[in-house]
């Protein structure tokens, strides 16, 4: 068996293109959504993430602000920009680029951007609303997972899946997407016993735990449906994900490639936040 690729540059088109048309149909109301992207410091990868960000604002037709803090930048002058934000009437989404510096509590920065316009959906709130299936802004990797599932076919509904990974970012939320779209949900992590044997049993596996190749193609049954979620690079500084590709493309029906699958999903969920946003802020269902 040769796997499918799920071709995730072309689903993000997909959905690119209809977030288009419906910024287009907003304009005609005189409403445009709006996306500020904080980087505090001169991380090289954060510095990349944020100019692909501006760049998605402007190729759909947002409003954009890009704050480029110093990295000794204190937490209440941080604190203090995510309040304006807050209070920006032309700002429907922030976004504050992790990692963030020592000197400055991650998880106070979260708590302090509106719950309206998270649109990285990590605000406390946001993760509550998540895990009770009630409406909210979703993690932008975890809803792109779901998709990526649905607009090829793979429905969670009725299925197996299995989850590697158990973080805040990745492995938690996608883990209650499933279950919100009636999947049997598994969630391995380090200390899951027989790892090979539990992801075995799966119709659906999403590796998210950042170990190069970890699943293997005997960890596989055949005809599972594959999404890897890790991104890691190796010696030779090529890109490779947590699951060994080759091999697991030769026994599961469906696989995402590493880069080209998860990756393109994540800004592109994060610019339908930001329109989700901003038509909740005018009323607009």
């Amino acid at each position: 068996m040769n796997a499918q690729i799920i071709d995730g540059k072309r689903i993000a088109g997909e959905i690119r293109g209809e977030i288009r048309r419906e910024t287009e149909s907003l304009a005609e109301r005189r409403v445009k959504p709006g996306l500020a992207v904080v980087l505090v410091g001169e991380d090289p990868a954060s510095q990349v993430y944020v100019r692909n960000k501006a760049k998605a604002c402007e190729e759909l037709g947002f409003y954009s602000e890009v704050h480029r803090l110093e990295a000794e930048t204190t937490q209440d002058e941080l604190l203090a920009l995510i309040a304006r934000l807050n209070g920006q009437a032309d700002i429907n989404g922030i976004l504050v680029q992790l990692p963030l510096p020592k000197h400055i509590a991650e998880k106070a920065v979260i708590d302090a951007i509106s719950v309206d316009k998270d649109v990285d959906g990590f605000h406390p709130i946001s993760v509550g609303n998540l895990l009770i299936g009630d409406d909210a802004l979703q993690p932008c990797t975890p809803s792109g997972v779901i998709e990526l599932l649905k607009r090829t076919g793979n429905e969670p509904s009725g299925k197996h899946a299995v989850v590697i990974g158990r973080s805040n970012i990745v492995g938690k939320p996608v883990s209650m997407l499933l279950l919100r779209e009636h999947a049997t949900v598994t969630i391995c992590h380090s200390r899951t016993p027989d790892l090979a044997a539990v992801v075995r049993g799966a119709d659906i596996v999403v590796a998210a735990v950042g170990v190069p190749k970890l699943v293997k193609a005997d960890w596989v049954k055949p005809g599972a449906v594959v999404i890897d979620v890790g991104v890691n690079r190796l010696p030779d500084g090529k890109l490779c994900g947590d699951v060994d590709y080759e091999g697991v493309s030769q026994v599961a029906s469906w696989i995402t490639p590493v880069p080209g699958g998860v990756g393109p999903m994540t800004i592109t969920m994060l610019m339908l936040n930001t329109l989700k946003a901003a038509k909740r802020a005018h009323g607009i269902i």
